[in-house]
């Protein structure tokens, strides 16, 4: 059998690659599903420790068993899994067009460079992985994952311990945080940050699940990629509230706490930054084209140009309405395949009929 810790470790780094986008990386996810609700992003973000572990594991266990079967239709039945099938690639699609844009207000933020021709670099990027195939770009993407996450950790953990004293003045920019929440209600923002994420990323992770060797090696590769994850989203939560009449009204949040740091540490961030919004946008772009095309034909290299030029097109919007509304919509829809993921196993475990 091959190195098992090294198999896990490599699917624990893959699996947070997925959420490390524009939205993560940037910190816009983070400001307005979280930080944007003050103190209760702390409850907030357990509340997503708890989800991931239920929810991602299984998601991975299942196309580690299942292989090509349709994921939607093994959780949710014929007809519902049958719609999702079909919404996924559209959702897909939109996720892509936040990327682009996302990379192209990191790179006019600190580089200056204009936000066109970053979107445009980051279109031609996910297009080059998604020739390269989706095993190429699982061994890189692996990699990814956890260096923004110990940057992430880094910056967080050095802010806090400058300015923790800036944790007591929260409350004072109501109006600033309000203008950032996606919907009124905290436990509806964390819920809709659980569901979209499992639920966009769930091919994308039963294809995970399927390079496992063993079912065990899917499950713990979810379980430790999920607590990294949600340790690197709080120390960046507390970060950001430390200065939250600033970082509220920024397109990049965390690049300009690194900025407050050391500009050069800004520099290598922003670089990092970008690497983690190609993740997203490749692994989206191979979720988008596997439902329309047959993989590493030149058709499907057509069709992923073609779907890399549309979301470049739209991705010149600009980029926070589009994390806070686009988001928002696809969490809702993905609640229900989260349910419907618990109900399965659930079923399953309790002497359930097995499917």
């Amino acid at each position: 059998m091959k190195n098992s810790k090294g198999t896990v470790i490599k699917i624990a780094g893959a699996y947070v690659a997925w959420v490390m986008g524009s939205g993560f990386a940037t910190g816009q996810e983070i400001l307005q599903f979280f930080t944007s609700y003050g103190y209760t992003s702390v409850i907030l973000i357990g509340m997503n420790l708890l989800g991931f572990l239920l929810i991602g594991p299984m998601i991975l266990q299942a196309g580690f068993e299942n292989g090509e079967q349709s994921h939607f239709q093994f959780f949710c039945g014929k007809r519902l899994g049958t719609f999702y099938d079909w919404f996924l690639p559209l959702s897909m699609f939109a996720g892509m067009v936040i990327l682009i844009s996302g990379s192209g207000a990191t790179l006019q933020e600190y580089y200056g460079l204009n936000h066109y021709v970053g979107a445009l670099i980051m279109a031609a990027a996910a297009l080059t992985a998604y020739i390269a195939g989706f095993q190429r770009f699982i061994r890189v993407v692996s990699f990814i994952g956890p260096a923004i996450i110990a940057f992430v950790v880094v910056i967080g953990a050095i802010t806090l311990l400058r300015d923790a004293g800036g944790l007591a003045y929260v409350n004072d920019y109501p109006d600033a945080m309000q203008a950032k929440q996606p919907v009124p209600f905290p436990w509806l923002s964390g819920l809709l940050y659980i569901s979209y994420n499992l639920s966009g990323g769930s091919k994308y992770y039963t294809a995970l699940g399927g390079s496992a060797h063993t079912a065990k090696e899917a499950v713990w590769g979810a379980v430790i990629g999920t607590i990294a994850l949600m340790a690197a989203i709080l120390l960046m939560n507390c970060a950001m509230l430390t200065d939250i009449g600033q970082t509220a009204v920024q397109d990049v949040p965390t690049l300009y706490l690194t900025k407050k740091i050391s500009y050069s540490l800004g520099a290598v961030f922003s670089i990092i930054l970008i690497m983690g919004i190609f993740s997203s946008c490749s692994a989206m772009l191979w979720t988008v084209s596997e439902k329309f095309v047959q993989q590493g034909t030149g058709k499907s290299r057509i069709f992923a140009a073609c779907v890399c030029l549309a979301a470049f097109l739209m991705g010149l919007l600009p980029f926070a309405q589009l994390v806070g509304k686009i988001y928002t919509v696809l969490g809702y829809v993905g609640l229900l395949f989260a349910g419907c993921v618990i109900y399965k196993r659930v079923s399953r475990l309790t002497g359930g009929r097995k499917q």
